[in-house]
């Protein structure tokens, strides 16, 4: 009898993963090696290996990516200046690439010759563990149970049903079912109510934040550090990264910082409708936008600006293991030799604002941005500047009003 086939599962215990655990042991007879990846999910991960092993695992990994997760992929994707569509933070995005490397390497390790996933087939996870696959090892084979014809629970209604059969435990309920994802850079809410655009986020769906209605009414500050543009201190203390990431989602969620409701235009082509809470997130952001303004010249940052919009959609289309992006890093990071300093920010009533910036590499000037003349500029300098500058649009102004006199 030929020895079964091992497989690497990424699993989280949530009710796909809990469903597709079984499904691949019944369906292919593999023997499955269940990944979950710790990288903040909260209480999430408790008895999680009791309860892979108890539904079929032959082997439940557990392994704590968080500094690996902030150190090498949030703060590089944080120096880039990456939004996706104006306030998606990439929270999910970001996570992927990672979990999926360490599948990969597990599967090495186990001897396993595949390795799956629990993303369905109209998501963007689909794409973003299966080109981290591709491009780590080729050779493994990928099982994606939601694309599989085989695979009969194609809502979360029939896995609810499923794993109530088998008596797998679940946090699920017909009634209402959020598809979440959360780790320490965010949580995101899907499904349900959600689905459609016109219906509010009710203030109960907040995990990481308080609804604003609730927050305090008196603001926090906080002032960041940054060296050479990555977070370094949190009010005048040397703080891990982390460390900084949980405070920071601790006071801004105390606040209501970070919550975002968005339409976004998904990679496979459909629109979806998310909510986001990234309070420590949207801190850090803001903060090293300010630093940037005092630090970086106007061709730099504005050339930047352009590579943010690039890093992005490669970050939410999965595209983290390729040259481009490696190659864009060895700009940003050229960029980010000079930004240096603190930040000082308000929390209050969901809003994180500026309220101070310094740097010791500041190309702010005070004499020459005073609205006083003074020896440091000369003004008359300014008229033959304008003169050059215009030039191309006086000749194309003398041009049309020769071209409007014929007409007449």
């Amino acid at each position: 009898m030929a020895k079964p086939e091992k497989i690497v599962l990424a699993y989280s215990g949530g009710l796909d993963t809990s469903v597709i655990l079984p499904w691949l042991k019944e369906t292919y007879g593999y023997d499955v090696v269940a990944f979950a990846a710790e990288l903040g999910q909260g209480d999430e991960l408790k008895g999680i290996k009791k309860k892979a092993l108890a539904t079929g695992a032959i082997k439940c990994i557990v392994a704590d990516l968080r500094r690996e997760f902030v150190t090498d992929y949030v703060w590089p994707m944080l120096k880039a200046g990456a939004i996706y569509e104006h306030e998606y933070l990439l929270g999910t995005s970001i996570a992927r690439p990672l979990i999926a490397k360490k599948q990969v390497e597990i599967a090495h390790a186990e001897g396993a010759t595949a390795v799956a996933h629990g993303a369905t087939g109209k998501g963007n996870d689909q794409v973003r563990f299966e080109l981290t696959f591709l491009a780590l090892d080729p050779s493994l084979k990928i099982v994606a149970p939601w694309k599989d014809p085989n695979f009969e629970l194609t809502s979360r209604e029939a896995a609810v049903d499923y794993a109530k059969k088998r008596k797998i435990p679940i946090d699920q309920s017909k009634k209402k079912i959020y598809s979440r994802d959360r780790n320490l850079w965010h949580i995101s809410h899907e499904g349900a109510d959600l689905e459609d655009p016109w219906n509010e986020p009710l203030d109960n769906l907040f995990v990481m934040s308080k609804p604003v209605s609730k927050t305090p009414n008196k603001p926090d500050y906080v002032e960041i550090g940054f060296k050479e543009g990555i977070p370094v201190r949190l009010n005048s203390k040397a703080t891990g990264p982390v460390k900084m990431v949980e405070e920071l989602n601790r006071i801004g969620g105390k606040h209501g910082v970070g919550q975002a409701d968005i339409v976004e235009n998904r990679l496979v082509g459909m629109k979806s409708r998310g909510v986001y809470e990234t309070p420590g997130g949207t801190i850090l952001t803001t903060a090293h936008r300010a630093i940037e303004s005092l630090t970086l010249d106007r061709e730099t940052m504005h050339y930047k600006q352009l590579i943010a919009l690039k890093y992005a959609e490669m970050v939410y289309n999965g595209m983290w293991f390729c040259k481009l992006r490696e190659a864009l890093d060895a700009f940003v990071d050229v960029t980010q030799q000079n930004v240096n300093g603190t930040v000082k920010l308000k929390l209050y009533k969901g809003r994180c604002t500026l309220a101070g910036i310094k740097s010791p590499q500041s190309l702010y000037r005070p004499d020459l941005a005073s609205f006083t003349m003074g020896a440091e500029y000369d003004s008359t300098d300014a008229t033959g500047f304008i003169r050059l500058l215009g030039l191309p649009m006086q000749v194309a102004g003398i041009v049309d009003r020769k071209k409007n006199k014929k007409k007449k």
